[in-house]
């Protein structure tokens, strides 16, 4: 049986939420509150369940970042995990440590932009090839970012459904054990064997 590990990435592997901090890195505390203000009817409409939370962070990753070339970004990406490593939670570290070994896969499904997610592993472990990073792809054309995202939110249902993408055999040869923080990791926990919720607080 293989040993599949699957991870929630915002608020389980890290402290806060990484859209809204590289979204400050990268354009400053000044233009960051800016959009916050601009977008906030918006965000509480999200909030409340009155408005797709995919659409939402769409249209607030397109204010920053529409037309910025793919190069420029992913130099922020890298730079950004570089400095802002601290987000990554010290227990979360270790426990990764401890199972890269023993386990047949390990995987980080996320709603964020996997740009900017796949560097911690490389920054931090020094070895992104063990880590599968399945997260929020970007349309670029020309070059360039369009604003648009050219897969569904990573959100609930759709965890399970990018996890099951990417397991090629019957699904009890698998002993999956998944990590989550929020309401959006309920599906994936219950898909998984082990369901651990919020485990290195």
């Amino acid at each position: 049986m293989k040993s599949i590990y699957v991870f929630d990435f915002d608020g389980t592997l890290t402290y806060k939420d990484t859209l809204l901090e590289f979204i400050k890195y990268s354009k400053g505390t000044f233009r960051f509150i800016f959009g916050l203000l601009l977008f906030s009817p918006l965000l509480v409409l999200m909030k409340l369940h009155l408005y797709d939370n995919g659409k939402a962070k769409q249209q607030l990753f397109a204010f920053y970042f529409q037309g910025m070339s793919l190069t420029t970004f992913d130099t922020l990406c890298h730079d950004f995990a570089r400095d802002k490593h601290v987000l990554f939670r010290p227990q979360a570290f270790q426990y990764l440590q401890s199972i890269k070994k023993q386990a047949d896969q390990i995987l980080v499904i996320s709603a964020s932009i996997d740009n900017w997610v796949r560097p911690f592993f490389s920054t931090i472990f020094s070895a992104e090839d063990s880590f599968q990073v399945l997260g929020t792809k970007l349309e670029v054309r020309d070059g360039k970012l369009t604003g648009r995202f050219i897969t569904p939110n990573c959100y609930g249902q759709e965890k399970v459904n990018r996890l099951k993408q990417v397991l090629n055999e019957p699904r009890q040869t698998y002993s999956i054990k998944a990590f989550g923080d929020s309401r959006g990791d309920k599906e994936l926990l219950e898909y998984a064997d082990q369901g651990h919720y919020k485990p290195f607080r």
